[in-house]
């Protein structure tokens, strides 16, 4: 099937082309009628039911020009996607659009142009065989200390206290709120269990508990932060509080019994090594984590690569843009998230650039190592990839494939695969040496030798570095 868009890419300098695309006539004519259908259902003209224009009425009452103008809007996103895919490059950062002004005429295509930055290329250097410093695992007794006093808290019993409340205890209140002399909704409750110093209610409030008696009444005084849902944001709220009962922690002893009602096992001991056998196999894999980021590093420090500021720049704005999403769709806003930080984009942006730098780095790295061994992940490959994410979903891997293909997102997936895979070669075509040596052998590197990203050419990198 014949593309719908074609391209010409045309290098330029600074890691950015120029692409060239356009659009046939035939797509252009569909969309324009596709356009005038959609407007033709909002349109009341006499003689038609309403939603019922059919599209060449539509066309001679509004005019070609402006249901072509509705048309591009439209579609031009969904071909700009297929410019980036038919031109075979990575983009990275925001793209500067070129649309003529003059609009294409009935049954000719549309032309436009992409000027935008892409991932750099990587000369590779040495990438098999790298010497790459890796720690051995190893678990701390504070370490097992620490998690024998989490189960410890996780199992404790509250005891009620003929004492004031201290911070680590439980009190059971009953609470208004008023703001003004309003009450609000959610502001009162009725036998509710608090940890002081569990920092869950609004800040200053368990503060204010702390050596309250049973049967003592106590005034609250908060302002609630300027993010907080609702319309309490910035407000000073009031809330009578009831001191109902003191609770203390029982924390139980550290003896066999714990290992036997915590944890199923007959001693103490029995419990030191299971959790020990736990902390280990996690240090394992942070381990082989260490290690994978080590070999990658290397093959870049043996590479040679030339990142212009400006990509950079971009590809920073990406990873800012990125982490402002996440946290908006965990209900912090982009404003809020200012507020609590006290900077703005532009300083993230900076603060940012650092990283942007290396991930260009090891993409370009792994992009180039791809090409050099001619990888191509297979079907069965790619399917092996998605049964993960597929399985956690509750979806068929065969139909995530299939929708991947359909949506035009399958060589995407093929590019992270491949990536993926050119790391595993590198990984295990690594050379494992003690972080001893590996220090050792960095005392050894001497002056006068060009320096490139983070670190030298052919300095051994060793985690920590």
């Amino acid at each position: 099937m014949p593309s719908i868009v074609t391209t010409t890419v045309t290098e330029l300098p600074e890691s950015r082309v120029r692409v060239d695309a356009h659009v046939t006539a035939e797509e252009v004519e569909r969309r324009v009628q596709q356009a005038a259908r959609e407007l033709g259902r909002q349109m009341r003209i006499p003689g038609f039911r309403k939603g019922k224009v059919p599209p060449p009425v539509v066309i001679r009452r509004l005019g070609r020009e402006a249901v072509l103008d509705e048309a591009l809007r439209g579609a031009l996103g969904s071909w700009y996607v297929d410019a980036i895919d038919q031109a075979g490059i990575t983009p990275v950062g925001e793209p500067e659009l070129d649309v003529p002004e003059e609009l294409p005429a009935e049954g000719q295509p549309l032309s436009f142009s992409i000027e935008i930055g892409v991932r750099p290329r990587a000369k590779l250097g040495r990438y098999r065989g790298l010497e790459v410093g890796r720690r051995e695992p190893h678990v701390e007794d504070s370490a097992i200390d620490e998690e024998l006093e989490r189960l410890r808290d996780r199992v404790a019993t509250l005891e009620t206290a003929a004492r004031p409340a201290q911070r680590g205890d439980h009190v059971v209140v009953d609470y208004l709120g008023r703001v003004g002399d309003e009450t609000f909704a959610g502001g009162e409750g009725r036998d509710q269990l608090l940890e002081l110093g569990a920092g869950r209610l609004v800040e200053g409030f368990e503060d204010q508990l702390v050596g309250a008696s049973a049967g003592e009444q106590r005034i609250v005084n908060v302002t609630f932060p300027d993010d907080y849902p609702g319309e309490l944001g910035g407000k000073q709220a009031q809330f009578d509080v009831a001191v109902k009962e003191v609770k203390a922690k029982r924390l139980p002893e550290l003896d066999d019994e714990l290992a036997s009602e915590a944890a199923g096992l007959d001693t103490l001991s029995e419990l030191r090594e299971d959790i020990a056998s736990r902390l280990r196999q996690a240090d394992e894999r942070a381990v082989q984590r260490e290690f994978e980021q080590a070999a990658l590093a290397a093959a870049v420090d043996e590479a040679e690569i030339e990142l212009p500021e400006r990509l950079i720049h971009a590809r920073a704005h990406e990873l800012v843009e990125q982490m402002l999403s996440m946290l908006g769709r965990q209900g912090v806003s982009t404003d809020a998230y200012f507020r609590i930080t006290g900077k703005d984009e532009e300083t993230l942006v900076h603060e940012a650039e650092p990283e942007a730098a290396n991930a260009l780095r090891r993409e370009a790295v792994l992009a180039a190592i791809v090409v050099a061994e001619q990888i191509e992940p297979s079907d069965e490959e790619l399917i092996a990839a998605l049964e993960p994410a597929a399985e956690r979903g509750g979806a068929n891997v065969e139909a995530v494939l299939a929708r991947l293909r359909k949506d035009g997102r399958l060589d995407q997936l093929r590019d992270d695969v491949a990536a993926r895979q050119a790391l595993e070669l590198v990984v295990q075509e690594a050379k494992a040496i003690s972080v001893e040596q590996a220090q050792a052998r960095e005392k050894l590197w001497t002056p006068g030798k060009e320096e490139h990203g983070e670190q030298r050419p052919g300095q051994l990198w060793t985690p920590g570095a």
